[in-house]
Parts: structure tokens; C-alpha cells; sequence
């Protein structure tokens, strides 16, 4: 469980807050995405939550982090990593090697884990994130999509129980994107490992997460339920979120008294919306 309460921060050196007062609670088992225009506080958050922010970015801090009754204040950021894997938005800096297996195997054994599972650990980590072929190579010769994959498989061959990710598909194609949630989703459903990932595709999001919290001038604005948070239509467009245009299509025709049910967020369900929209309107016709 991660419990925020009243948590605001402010850089060293800024005027303005980049974190103010927010409370959330994350359950063990949860699959949570954070949304949010750039300069939300989507990333100080997650600094917040893996330590960075106060022990490496210094200012003023306020309220408390507790990550499985883990004050991450009075804890080290050692002792926070073995709680909370973390994929940030600058790979080359999370790098500490120089050869992709070797970057997989430093977490494995600095971890300690078992010998007779490292190697089952290591494919399927590689396999998962779709880069078995680069075992061997140098990740100075990779692309900066490759590396983006490298440092997922380096974090989720560790199991930890909570996985931040920071825009992991920033660099990927969309079915490289697509490939990496699935395998966030069977982490999460198979190991019940918390995911918690900011990220700007929001129709990913949407068919993978359980839950999405939007932040939005540093402040948390909603989370709930994925169809809950959606519903919530004129505050996301006023934060600069582009919904699903599936969403917003059926936000349109509820408004005008042609659609009763829960907002559409993926391809199938707003075909499934059309599908009844129609037959109503068949079913009108046919009345006359």
C-alpha cells in the first residue's frame, strides 16, 4: 500500500510549489496511470514516491510518503529501491553497464536472487520486452527505443513489489508499445505487482490500467476507476487532456439523450455504443 497525505513540495530555488497538498492512496495489486499536461507534477510525484525527491532534489517537503509502512523520509533510497523498481525518462542515466545482459544481471545479483533463477529470470525479461537478440550487444550501440526496452527488462526481471515507470513507450512504436503494457498487465495480474505509469497515450492507458489520476498544475485533480475518471470530460479537456475521441463521441451523444450507458474508452466498447445508438434509432423509426 503507498499512502500520500498532504504531500507538497517545493524545488530548491523555485517560487512555486510543484506538488500541492496530495492525498492518494495506491492498493497493493493496483495498475494506476498519471496523466496530466507537462508541468502537471505527473514526474515529481513519482520522484516522491521512489525517493528521488527529497533525498536527491532538495526543497521544501511536506506531509508523508509511507510505501508498505516505509516513511520514505527516514528511509534510504536503497532500501526504497528494493520496494520500488523505477524506469525514469533519461535511460542513458539509469545505465550501469555496458553490455545488455550484464545491465539485467547487475540488478539480479546485487538482489540476490537465487542463482537457479537467474537465467530463467534474464530470458524472460528480454523475451518480454521483445529483445532476445540483444543479449549480447553493447547498449552503446542501441537505439534510444532498444534502451527504453533494455531498462524495462532490467526492473521488471527484479519482481520488485511496486514498478514506476516514467513514459516508457516514449520512444516505441505503437505495437512495441503495446507489447510492453501486456507483459505490465501480466506482471501485475500473475505476480500481483503494483503498477503505477505516467504516460501520455492515453488510449493505451486506458485498455491496460485499472485505474487513472489527473494531475494537473501540481495539484490532484481526479483518480478513480478508469470509466469513473473519464466521465469527468470537461475537466480533462480543461487540464489539455485529449480523451479517446471513442469518449468524447459518446460523451456528445449522452448529452443529447441518444446514449444511456457508461462512456466508451476502447474500439470494441464504442462499437458496442454504436451498435445500440443505431438499434434505438431503428427501433424509433420503426415506431413511426
Amino acid at each position: 500500500m503507498i499512502r500520500i497525505k498532504d504531500l507538497s513540495f517545493r524545488y530548491r530555488g523555485s517560487a512555486e510549489y510543484a506538488l500541492s497538498r496530495i492525498n492518494l492512496e495506491i492498493p497493493p495489486g493496483d495498475f494506476l496511470g498519471i496523466i496530466g499536461s507537462s508541468g502537471a507534477g505527473k514526474s515529481t510525484l513519482s520522484y516522491g514516491i521512489n525517493g528521488v525527491v527529497p533525498h536527491h532534489f532538495s526543497g521544501d517537503f511536506y506531509g508523508e510518503i509511507t510505501i508498505n509502512g516505509l516513511d520514505t523520509i527516514s528511509a534510504g533510497t536503497e532500501t526504497i529501491a528494493r520496494q520500488v523498481g523505477s524506469v525514469f525518462q533519461d535511460i542513458d542515466a539509469q545505465m550501469v553497464a555496458s553490455v545488455v545482459e550484464d545491465e539485467i544481471l547487475f540488478g539480479l545479483e546485487n538482489f540476490k536472487v537465487p542463482r537457479e533463477e537467474i537465467e530463467a529470470r534474464l530470458k524472460q525479461a528480454l523475451a518480454a520486452a521483445g529483445i532476445s537478440e540483444l543479449r549480447t550487444r553493447t547498449i552503446s550501440s542501441l537505439s534510444g527505443g532498444q534502451k527504453q526496452k533494455v531498462a524495462i527488462a532490467a526492473i521488471t526481471a527484479l519482481r520488485p513489489r511496486i514498478i514506476l515507470l516514467d513514459e516508457p513507450t516514449g520512444e516505441l512504436d505503437p505495437q512495441s508499445s503495446r507489447n510492453i503494457f501486456a507483459y505490465l498487465k501480466e506482471l501485475n495480474e500473475q505476480f500481483g505487482i503494483t503498477i503505477i505509469v505516467i504516460e501520455q497515450k492515453i488510449i493505451l492507458l486506458c485498455e491496460f490500467v485499472k485505474r487513472l489520476a489527473l494531475m494537473d498544475k501540481g495539484e490532484l485533480l481526479l483518480e478513480g476507476p478508469v470509466p469513473a475518471v473519464l466521465r469527468q470530460v470537461d475537466t480533462l479537456k480543461a487540464a489539455g487532456i485529449n480523451i479517446p475521441r471513442v469518449t468524447d463521441l459518446g460523451s456528445k451523444l449522452s448529452h443529447r439523450g441518444w446514449y444511456p450507458g457508461e462512456l466508451p474508452h476502447t474500439l470494441a466498447q464504442g462499437e458496442a455504443m454504436m451498435r445500440q445508438v443505431l438499434a434505438g434509432e431503428e427501433l424509433f423509426h420503426a415506431a413511426l
